[in-house]
């Protein structure tokens, strides 16, 4: 059968008459059920027909609301459906007892409960920046770092100040996520904030005023850097000298805080950025592997090609 398509229908048509005239027009089978309430129309009714084998399968009435499908475009739809828009999917396939359509309506409903338990968790994130804002805070920085304990490369810390009731799914400890999941959240989380920043201190300098005092000094960068002036500061487990606005340290903090999560990200994804880039430069010592930590690799690599300028001398008393 050739594809056709239908006249318009007058608007008056009730819900009912509609069904009736698709099925007289078009002598569709039992199984070609009509998908989505049509009740208030604001455009003509209209339908298209597209046949495959023997079986009408797509209808659309008012421009885009699904009346028949075959199963391989509903399952096509559902692949193309934002998170927020799959209540209206469920919807639109619950009256439809085909196997296989029965499974699509399974795995959607499973895709909703886990973005409404995520939003769930995010909010619970939220606990330390909405006490701030209770107080009257309005511009809350967290900040993280990333690179106390490798024996190569700088000590990199990351501020972010995020949008009141900011929920972006998936932000957690940078070191609970794949490094797949951190690039495409860094990219969501610099888009979405209000500001960001970066502080990073060498390893010279490491090596000079020890690990933690370089790591308090980037710190400092990263809220300096800053493009609007926070209000708080939320830090992970760490009191920070000499900033001119109040703080809180939080134990465990970047599983606890979602702004502080954010700074876990992204301070994690630059630094690693980087010493990919300095693998290039040494190969030698799979920076873009181990990122600068002690792995077997790492340490083998040492102990036959001896240090480069981006080593940690502080940290390889018991390697070389």
């Amino acid at each position: 059968m050739a594809g056709n398509k239908a006249q318009p229908y007058d608007t008056s048509h009730n819900y009912g008459s509609i069904i009736k005239l698709f099925t007289q027009k078009y002598k569709m089978r039992h199984h070609a059920l009509i998908y989505g309430c049509v009740r208030h129309f604001s455009v003509p009714v209209k339908s298209d027909v597209v046949s495959c084998g023997t079986f009408v399968y797509t209808y659309y009435i008012c421009g885009g609301v699904f009346v028949s499908e075959s199963i391989s475009d509903v399952r096509e739809r559902f692949s193309r459906v934002d998170v927020e828009h799959i209540p209206d999917f469920i919807k639109s396939i619950e009256g439809d007892s085909r196997k296989g359509v029965l499974n699509i309506l399974r795995m959607a409903e499973k895709r909703y409960k886990a973005h409404i338990d995520e939003l769930d968790r995010i909010a619970s994130l939220s606990v330390y920046e909405n006490e701030c804002r209770r107080k009257g805070f309005k511009l809350i920085a967290g900040i993280d770092e990333v690179g106390r304990g490798p024996l190569a490369g700088p000590v990199v810390t990351a501020a972010v100040i995020l949008k009141e009731n900011c929920l972006i799914e998936g932000i957690n400890d940078s070191k609970k996520l794949t490094a797949k999941k951190r690039e495409e959240l860094f990219d969501i989380i610099i888009n979405e904030a209000v500001s960001y920043s970066f502080g990073v201190v060498t390893s010279d300098e490491i090596d000079s005023i020890n690990i933690l005092q370089a790591t308090l000094k980037a710190m400092k960068q990263a809220i300096n850097g800053l493009g609007v002036k926070p209000d708080f500061v939320l830090a992970d487990a760490v009191t920070i000298p000499d900033i001119d606005m109040p703080q809180q340290g939080i134990i465990k903090g970047d599983a606890k805080s979602l702004s502080i999560g954010a700074a876990s990200i992204i301070a994690k994804v630059y630094r690693d950025r980087m010493m990919t880039e300095y693998s290039q430069i040494y190969p030698e010592y799979g920076f873009d592997e181990n990122k600068g930590y002690g792995s077997k690799y790492h340490i083998e690599a040492i102990k036959k090609y001896g240090t480069c300028p981006i080593h940690r001398k502080s940290f390889l008393k018991n390697f070389v």
